[in-house]
């Protein structure tokens, strides 16, 4: 704990608020899963169906993860591997809502920790992590790396917390935190805020316990290296070197970000600019302002928690801003340190400001109020939907297809495979930019079906031509639905 043990009285009424607090932090967490039910067989988005796709047959292959090549780490793929044995998208779907609720009562338990004695603080962070766990302003509502990584993050920030006290701490809370950081890294690369809350931690210790600073470092690092060493080998065993996961994970990274940055287009800069919409008008960015304002009373000597929580979240924004692509879903990453932010605010107040309690509610109403649509449209039909069943009409048994480029959800939908290895843009950018690959699968392979955005394969950050000549000789257009073109090959 961080905190000195209160006298028996006060341990007895802290014990007696949190069962008061508690129906209502359960509550939460079953409204964020109750509003995901609705759309448990909705479409997949193209992460989901991507990583459904390269899990499925995840073996030793011609790529990355069997024939497959993704910018992603082993343990994401191994969960949706468990999604795909179990049937697929609802499946998958009933992970992403054990994750929320997850997320939403180890939130709880975090409030707890930091601010005892403060019976609305579980329930106020939970609140504001069931809400930004499942808008769709966050992109919240599909399952990709950020939400799988968030039960995890939280874990962690848990077991640092309650491992490090004022006078002794705890070396194997702070092992379990060392394996959280690196199953959170081997669920999304970037999610490393858990190994730069260990880094401050072991600063704020040291300053009057260096050897035990030094102990308390020491198990998190075996605790993580052990981990990392145990899913490496078995990534290894199914085919997936070590080496290559670096240059996916860390190497590929550092050209797209070389690639995006002098090549996309004016879209990248109007994502980039929904984001910040999104993050506001989700009520984040309210919780964060509500957090920051100065308090009456004058300054106070700052706590760790406050400090780990400044580290967490300037970590994960930094993240948020470095990612490129800027899609909605960085913003569920932020989750974790917003939570432990709101938490360490309510500590430092005998009652939550006004303020706090508005920024709160504000952000559980935004959430309630992007879900109205969202949920009205979920079984809508779509051009998407059309071109699906339009491929599951057409198409016989062995053929295969190309989606150029992205979205691999409507080949994972139509139950079709693709022989060329890159089933999203940004790999084909980066690592195939004259397609010279697509070129000899398209000659050599001959999928039956080419998926294309637009009536051509131009797009920003490729030279389409020698490909494009390939299509145009082989394909014949069969059919226009929507922007896609659909190419069908030539007997």
């Amino acid at each position: 704990m961080l905190q000195r043990t209160p006298p028996r009285t006060s341990r007895l009424t802290t014990v007696a608020r949190s069962l008061r607090s508690g129906p209502l932090v359960v509550l939460a967490g079953l409204a964020a899963v109750f509003v995901r039910l609705p759309g448990l067989d909705a479409p997949l988005s193209p992460d989901e169906g991507g990583f459904l796709m390269v899990a499925a047959q995840w073996a030793p292959g011609s790529s990355l993860y069997g024939d497959y090549w993704v910018d992603r780490p082993p343990l994401l793929i191994g969960v949706f591997a468990v999604a795909d044995a179990l049937g697929g998208t609802v499946p998958l779907r009933l992970i992403g809502a054990a994750a929320v609720l997850g997320s939403v009562l180890l939130a709880a338990r975090l409030a707890v920790l930091v601010a005892p004695g403060r019976p609305s603080a579980p329930v106020l962070v939970a609140v504001t992590v069931a809400a930004l766990a499942s808008t769709p302003l966050h992109g919240a509502q599909d399952v990709n790396g950020e939400l799988l990584a968030l039960p995890l993050v939280l874990a962690g920030l848990v077991a640092l917390v309650a491992g490090t006290g004022p006078d002794r701490s705890h070396a194997l809370a702070w092992a379990a935190a060392g394996v959280l950081a690196a199953c959170a890294v081997a669920v999304k690369q970037s999610v490393v805020e858990l190994v730069v809350a260990g880094l401050v931690a072991t600063v704020w210790v040291a300053r009057t316990r260096p050897i035990e600073a030094a102990r308390l470092i020491a198990s998190a690092a075996l605790g993580a290296v052990a981990t990392l060493g145990l899913l490496l080998g078995w990534a290894a065993a199914r085919g997936t070197g070590p080496l290559d996961l670096w240059d996916a994970t860390v190497r590929f990274r550092l050209d797209a970000a070389h690639v995006i940055g002098s090549s996309s287009t004016s879209a990248t800069d109007a994502r980039a600019a929904g984001l910040v919409l999104a993050f506001v008008a989700s009520g984040a960015a309210v919780v964060l302002l509500a957090c920051l304002l100065p308090r009456s009373g004058g300054l106070r000597r700052p706590s760790l928690p406050l400090v780990l929580a400044v580290a967490v979240l300037t970590t994960e924004l930094v993240v948020v801003a470095g990612g490129g692509s800027y899609w909605r879903h960085y913003l569920v990453g932020t989750i974790p340190g917003l939570a432990l932010l709101l938490a360490a605010t309510l500590e430092r107040s005998p009652r939550p400001s006004r303020l706090v309690r508005l920024a709160v509610t504000g952000t559980a109403a935004s959430a309630l109020v992007a879900l109205v649509p969202s949920l009205a449209t979920a079984q809508a039909p779509s051009d998407d939907d059309r071109l699906v069943a339009y491929l599951q009409a057409s198409a016989g048994p062995g053929d295969t297809a190309v989606t150029a480029f992205g979205d691999p959800a409507l080949l994972r939908e139509a139950g079709l495979d693709s022989p060329y290895e890159h089933l999203w843009s940004l790999p084909v950018r980066v690592r195939d930019p004259r397609l010279d690959e697509l070129r000899r699968v398209l000659e050599r392979e001959r999928p039956t079906w080419v998926l294309v955005t637009g009536p051509t394969l131009r797009t920003w950050g490729v030279d389409a031509a020698s490909a494009q000549t390939v299509l145009d000789r082989d394909y014949d257009v069969a059919a226009v639905i929507g922007d896609r073109h659909v190419y069908r090959v030539r007997s």
